[in-house]
């Protein structure tokens, strides 16, 4: 865990990273460090959550995220609860903060939230005690794993700053790439985002504040051009359905990641998806 007496690292809340200093990412991956040692001894599990109880309460399906929570709490000395909306009060209309407050009241410390709402986990912090993770919330933002993806990177990489990533897909409707997008661009990376012009997002290649260093390409070849990182997004087939993409077999001629596209890219690239796949996609 992060020892607040010997770090400038002050979030009780884990919304986004849109306001991560650097100094925060390298907080957190210094901390994933050690623990990576840890979770290669024979028995993995520390005091750090003793007492603590976390609440995976997710409002959509998942896999990874939801198993990965669980595991880490429990690795962590933490109990677990589980809590799906059609299992729970939820189904009979019950509010979200009505049901923050029965999760507090029966003990909970730590409430990891998935919703198909934008910005539902900044609801909860305002009305939370709790400390709120958040596992991703409609199209806007997955903090967590974005931060697992740059740890990656850096992990395979070393120093982040510099590198040359591309993203491509679905990068409006991703709450991934843009915790990324925040993410890779705040620790110095250049990022170009790739697709469909209906599927990328306005102003992202427009001179600001928050995203300089981010360029649009619709042209996949020329995006991965020199590429360190490529990160493929999964292609969301309801976009189709909404007249975003005329169709997935045009997509795959156009953008599928392939061997001899991947030449142009570095010698040593790193191919990366959040899942899930789709295959042949």
């Amino acid at each position: 865990m992060i020892d607040k007496t010997t770090t400038n690292f002050s979030h009780r809340h884990l919304l986004d990273v849109d306001d991560f200093t650097p100094e925060d990412f390298q907080t957190v991956f210094q901390t994933a460090d050690a623990m990576s040692e840890i979770l290669s001894r024979p028995i993995k599990k520390v005091p750090a959550l003793r007492g603590q109880t976390v609440v995976n309460m997710f409002y959509e399906n998942s896999t990874r995220t939801r198993a990965s929570f669980e595991i880490a709490a429990k690795n962590l000395s933490a109990d677990v609860l589980n809590i799906t909306a059609s299992a729970s009060s939820v189904a009979k209309g019950e509010s979200l903060i009505d049901t923050l407050k029965t999760l507090e009241a029966l003990g909970g410390n730590i409430i990891v939230m998935r919703h198909q709402l934008s910005g539902a986990p900044y609801l909860a912090a305002k009305h939370s005690k709790a400390g709120i993770i958040n596992a991703g919330d409609g199209w806007h933002a997955h903090p967590t794993q974005a931060l697992l993806d740059l740890y990656t990177i850096r992990k395979h990489k070393g120093n982040l700053k510099g590198l040359k990533a591309t993203i491509v897909g679905d990068v409006r409707h991703s709450r991934v790439a843009h915790s990324n997008i925040w993410g890779m661009t705040r620790l110095g990376m250049e990022v170009t985002v790739c697709g469909p012009p209906t599927l990328l997002p306005y102003g992202l290649d427009e001179p600001g504040e928050y995203f300089p260093q981010v360029k649009i390409e619709t042209d996949i070849n020329k995006a991965i051009e020199g590429a360190d990182v490529v990160m493929a997004l999964r292609l969301q087939r309801e976009r189709q359905q909404s007249g975003l993409l005329p169709s997935v077999r045009e997509y795959i001629q156009r953008y599928q990641i392939t061997a001899d596209r991947l030449k142009r890219a570095s010698k040593d690239v790193l191919v990366m998806h959040p899942g899930p796949v789709n295959e042949d996609v």
